[in-house]
């Protein structure tokens, strides 16, 4: 009775066509192409490619691990693969691991730039955001000139290797060679120079990763830590508070927002990439992304492909919402 009320009333039904374009844009654009990925997710696809649809579940059980094909070894099908799975934990490890890493880089630039003279701030800027003027895949095509085994870092190292040798034989010895495993690159022991394998490897997804989102991270960061009246830290100095507690009582609170909302443009995106990984990790490291780009483009099994898609928007939704109702994202949002 109530909503009927509303749409009686003129003030509403003016309200209703106000919005009336913003709804069709999201109906149009945006639920009923969702509708139709749930509902292809839940067909199969024929041996011609084409979707027939039996409403099945299997396409999920297959990425909860379930095998229904044939070639199941001595066990009868269906049977377990966790490939998949693996796929879809490796990408959510890596958007946590981005994240933080864009956050731990991303928070000093964007703290200097804010504390930088007003007559810097600009041109500060304008260097975080000329990446941006760049196609993405250029920049990330970029990297391979810096990681590749002849390229910038390796030549580099080859270069002034008689001179760090000494000191590399020490670290491997002690540090690195204990902890080999857990690095994201090989490294290899002392002797004569040998290239550093950086390509293709999770560290070179990382670092792409890193450098193509940063500046998502700088942005509403330096925009909360613009807005802190220089008086606080003033009143901080004059009550005899030290330059770190100052900064875990006043300033670090104060860019929460700038945090928060960084972290959602970052975490996002990064859940559902494939470029990045398909150029810098080749083969080696396989994304959800990458999976469904593969499913729909080079499988052309479009139903396997939607129920991936599913499922990363489904965990990148949890995630969100937990981070929002832990952390007060609305509220951040509204104060930054």
């Amino acid at each position: 009775m109530n909503i009927l009320k509303r749409l009686r009333d003129k003030d509403s039904r003016r309200g209703l066509w106000l919005i009336s374009p913003t709804l069709l844009w999201m109906i149009g654009l945006l639920i009923i192409p969702l509708i139709l990925v749930v509902i292809t997710s839940l067909g199969q696809r024929d041996p011609d490619g084409n979707v027939i649809y039996t409403f099945s579940v299997n396409n999920y059980l297959r990425l909860m691990g379930y095998s229904f094909n044939a070639s199941c070894g001595d066990t009868p099908p269906p049977c377990f693969d966790d490939l998949y799975i693996t796929i879809l934990w490796r990408s959510l490890v890596l958007a946590f691991q981005t994240t933080a890493l864009v956050i731990l880089v991303g928070y000093p630039l964007a703290y200097y730039v804010a504390r930088a003279p007003a007559r810097w701030r600009n041109l500060l800027l304008f260097l975080i955001l000329i990446p941006l003027w760049t196609n993405f895949v250029i920049r990330v095509y970029a990297w391979i000139m810096i990681l590749r085994s002849q390229g910038v870092i390796n030549n580099l190292l080859e270069a002034v290797w008689p001179v760090i040798l000494p000191v590399y034989t020490v670290l491997y010895n002690l540090i690195l060679s204990p902890l080999s495993v857990y690095l994201p690159l090989h490294l290899s022991a002392p002797g004569a120079f040998q290239p550093l394998e950086m390509l293709y490897t999770p560290g070179a997804v990382l670092v792409g990763m890193l450098y193509e989102f940063l500046p998502f991270m700088i942005l509403p960061m330096y925009t909360s830590l613009e807005k802190i009246e220089p008086a606080l830290y003033e009143a901080a100095a004059d009550l005899g508070a030290s330059a770190a507690r100052t900064f875990w009582r006043v300033t670090l609170p104060l860019s929460a927002p700038g945090i928060v909302a960084g972290t959602i443009l970052v975490f996002i995106p990064v859940m559902g990439t494939f470029i990045v990984s398909d150029i810098l990790g080749g083969r080696q490291v396989i994304l959800v992304g990458n999976l469904i780009q593969r499913q729909f483009l080079d499988a052309r099994d479009s139903t396997f492909g939607s129920a991936a898609s599913i499922i990363l928007m489904v965990m990148t939704l949890i995630v969100t919402i937990f981070y929002t109702r832990r952390f007060g994202f609305g509220e951040e949002i509204a104060s930054a």
